[in-house]
């Protein structure tokens, strides 16, 4: 632990588990006080538990659910420094077999979630002066994609585009506006409904030879939060182990 968070408030949606339980831990071992939000009740209660945070059960596409994380935030601690928006949902389905319902659920927790959490944090970051928002976006969508996932990649390129407006409206108020895309990491999730041939060959496309780690992703997260990133906006960092570089499946250099 260095502190680099020492005496900021940060509230993180989508807290319960992988990756936004991983950044939780790591900006609480940064010296964070944390407000954790999560559709999961029970395991976001237990993981606000783990960390000494406070835990509020929280459906990110309703306004006034976010909302409330940051009253709850403002009423335990007086303000708020940091938001993260990392609740997200990927459900396969090729474009064919997608309802008009499907597709608004995909939107209304991924893409306008992400709208109602800048929208509810902006009032108290702008009235102290400063603040950073964050984003988990992907490199699905805005970089790559896959069968299955049109409203989820169309969610994530989304993102993105808000990052960017955010960032420009915001910059007067001292508020930063940022994002992350994570890879291929190995979640609880990823293990619970992939088998372990999916899992290899996702491995085998990595040229580092390993998925990412939710630390591996909360630790962009925790530069991007820090004193280290003020001169940082509308950006989003690539977290994919080199995923995204070769041209084709043999990029392996064997030596002689």
């Amino acid at each position: 632990m260095t502190g680099r968070l020492e005496g900021k408030v940060a509230a993180i949606v989508g807290a319960a588990r992988g990756i936004g339980k991983g950044i939780a831990q790591r900006f609480a071992e940064e010296g964070a006080k944390l407000v954790l939000a999560d559709s999961e009740a029970e395991a976001g209660k237990a993981t606000a538990d783990e960390l000494g945070a406070a835990f509020i059960h929280t459906d990110i596409s309703k306004m006034a659910d976010v909302e409330a994380v940051v009253a709850l935030a403002l009423q335990r601690h007086g303000r708020l420094d940091i938001i993260v928006q990392n609740a997200g949902i990927y459900p396969w389905q090729l474009i064919e077999n997608t309802s008009p319902e499907d597709w608004d659920r995909v939107m209304a927790v991924n893409l306008r979630g992400s709208f109602n959490a800048a929208r509810a944090a902006l009032a108290p970051m702008k009235a102290q002066g400063s603040g950073r928002m964050l984003f988990t976006s992907s490199i699905t969508g805005p970089q790559v994609s896959s069968p299955g996932h049109g409203h989820y990649s169309a969610s994530k390129a989304g993102i993105n585009g808000f990052i960017r407006a955010a960032a420009l409206e915001f910059s007067g108020y001292g508020i930063t506006v940022n994002g992350v895309e994570p890879g291929n990491i190995l979640t609880e999730g990823m293990k619970l409904h992939r088998d372990k041939a999916f899992i290899k060959s996702m491995e085998d496309a990595v040229p580092l030879g390993r998925l990412g780690t939710p630390r591996d992703v909360a630790n962009a997260f925790l530069f991007l939060a820090s004193d280290d990133a003020s001169y940082i906006t509308g950006t989003t960092i690539v977290v994919d182990g080199g995923q995204l570089l070769p041209e084709g499946q043999d990029f392996r250099l064997t030596p002689p």
